[in-house]
């Protein structure tokens, strides 16, 4: 019985259940490992080459190349992408929160290695050669991607892959800004849409983890360098709040752009290699005058927060940026969004800070303060995750004093964003231009959350539809819930009392009978894996217009039944 309890058949079979607390912390510990590992990869990718190619061995300073390097080096990146992408499929070529959203919906998060393995080299190559783009978006893929395949590898339900993909998320969030808090409430908000215990637990777990092996790797050293700040007056918070009103604008604008790239370049002539190239030779020639919009840009963002940038810089980088970027991501560059938000809102903060101390006499909080501001109102509207910005920002300076104003900007964006213009989070966005959607109704949420071997009855006996009466009376000893008739291996239910008043209308023992002709209760099946949710086995009843299902374990032969009354059952009692 002990050896029992530690086998990988009963730890799959407990997973089954919703309610596998302490499994999953384990897997959420296994796969921040995984993560941290795989995405200290990537950073070293990334920095390593660059520190030692970059003037001054700064992994970030794309402005101190000369002019010839800011055009020809986002074209030889793209370049580089078209070499990979061609070799392979168009499926393998999707990649982002996108593809990892869509795995979610629709392929019961099940992300294929061939897209991580595409998302980390082509993300690499369009980072180091100076795209104007992010590293968050593929780390959440690659996170997710890590969590999908090690509950794939495990073989464990599909009720478990989800709630992994979400731990891999948030640890590829917390790996990449050192904020492990924010990757929980990124992962909950974006990719689980929902705050459950059994969720809650193992997405903190690993998002700790994966926190914890890139400071072994990396130190603790901050993402970035923010002085302390507060708001001097009260008298500030309608600024605040105008704030806000900008960041929404300027994510409105954000949306919009990329979505209108995407759908125009969709429904054209061009094919993936000819955007790549047209993304290639936009950033190249916006870089030779502004060098700025190459890269993550975690310099420039560093220097708005510290209020060194003047109106001028602030203002050229910023319309740069804000048009460049939404176009290369709509053109399908394969990398992230998340970090540009930030330079957008960081940018467009400091603007309105320094403006606004300008136009007063009285003593106001430092230009900085309001590009922090930006930052987490910016993030908050393209993303619909107001919440993870909001974290986010208080992670990175350790200050308290951030929460009130940045609740009141990040608010009244979101407000903007979503009820003024209605417009939903750039995800959604890319998603419906698919022909997508990504929503996650009360009756999805709770029967994913539960494998069908966590439900299905093993109280089954299996018979050949011809058979006697001492066959039938022998079936009869175990007091089975379900006879199921093979008939050339499709399976029929048959109600077990029926079957004992069949049997007391025949006097011979040796006198056979046809228990599919014969008067009772059955219901026609059709087979479904084991590691399949309640969600698919309903869909699956659907589909196939029967009220049950014979449950196929990994050997192939039939391990349990579902009927529909189960799972109406189990619904209504969660």
């Amino acid at each position: 019985m002990l050896r029992n309890a530690f086998s990988m058949e009963y730890f799959r079979h407990r997973l089954a259940h919703s309610e596998a607390l302490p499994q999953m912390v384990v897997l959420g510990i296994i796969c921040g490992l995984l993560c941290g590992i795989v995405l200290g990869s990537f950073r070293l990718l990334l920095e390593a080459p660059l520190a030692h190619l970059l003037p001054g061995n700064d992994s970030e300073n794309f402005e101190g190349l000369a002019s010839w390097y800011h055009f020809f080096l986002p074209v030889l990146g793209s370049l580089l992408i078209i070499a990979i992408l061609s070799r392979v499929s168009p499926l393998t070529r999707k990649v982002g929160v996108t593809h990892l959203l869509e795995r979610m919906a629709y392929h019961q998060s099940n992300l294929p290695l061939k897209n991580a393995i595409v998302q980390f080299l082509t993300a690499s190559i369009a980072l180091l050669f100076g795209h104007s783009v992010g590293k968050e978006g593929p780390a959440a893929h690659l996170g997710a991607a890590c969590g999908s395949q090690l509950g794939q590898q495990l073989k464990l339900p599909n009720n478990t892959l989800r709630i992994l993909a979400g731990c891999g998320t948030a640890a590829g969030i917390a790996a990449t800004f050192n904020t492990p808090l924010a990757g929980v409430v990124f992962a909950m908000e974006v990719v689980l849409l929902e705050y459950t215990v059994i969720g809650f637990m193992p997405v903190m777990v690993a998002a700790a983890t994966g926190a914890l092996v890139m400071q072994f790797m990396f130190g603790q050293e901050p993402v970035l360098t923010v002085p302390a700040m507060q708001i001097e007056s009260l008298a500030e918070i309608p600024y605040v709040a105008f704030l806000g009103v900008i960041t929404g604008l300027l994510a409105v604008l954000f949306i919009t752009l990329m979505r209108e790239t995407m759908r125009r370049t969709t429904h054209s002539a061009l094919g993936f290699k000819s955007k790549l190239i047209l993304a290639g030779l936009l950033t190249g020639s916006t870089a030779v005058f502004v060098p700025h919009v190459m890269g993550v840009g975690y310099d420039t963002v560093t220097s708005a927060l510290q209020g060194e940038l003047g109106l001028t810089i602030l203002l050229t980088i910023l319309a740069a940026k804000c048009i460049l970027t939404p176009i290369v991501l709509g053109l399908g560059m394969p990398a992230g969004l998340i970090g540009p938000t930030f330079f957008i809102g960081a940018l467009s903060g400091g603007l309105l800070g320094t403006l606004g101390a300008g136009a007063v006499d009285e003593q106001v909080a430092n230009p900085g303060f309001y590009a922090l501001l930006g930052m987490g109102s910016m993030m908050g509207a393209v993303t619909n995750a107001p919440m993870a910005a909001l974290v986010a920002i208080l992670e990175l300076t350790g200050n308290p004093n951030i929460i009130f104003p940045a609740m009141i900007s990040i608010v009244v964006s979101n407000l903007i964003a979503r009820y003024v213009f209605n417009t939903p989070s750039i995800f959604v966005t890319s998603m419906r231009l698919q022909g997508m959607d990504y929503r996650y109704q009360p009756l999805t949420r709770v029967l994913s959350g539960a494998a069908v071997r966590s439900l299905m009855n093993t109280n089954f006996i299996v018979c050949d539809a011809i058979i006697s009466r001492e066959g039938a009376e022998k079936a009869l000893e175990t007091d089975p819930a379900w006879i199921a008739i093979n008939t050339d291996g499709k399976y029929t239910l048959l109600s077990p009392g029926d079957l004992q008043v069949k049997i007391c209308d025949l006097l011979s023992p040796e006198e056979t009978f046809d228990m599919l002709q014969m008067p009772g209760l059955r219901l026609d099946t059709s087979v479904i894996d084991s590691k399949a949710t309640l969600e698919q086995a309903l869909d699956q009843m659907t589909e196939d217009s029967v009220e049950a299902l014979c449950i196929q374990n990994e050997y192939g032969r039939i391990a349990g039944l579902l009927t529909r009354e189960q799972i109406e059952d189990f619904y209504r009692k969660n």
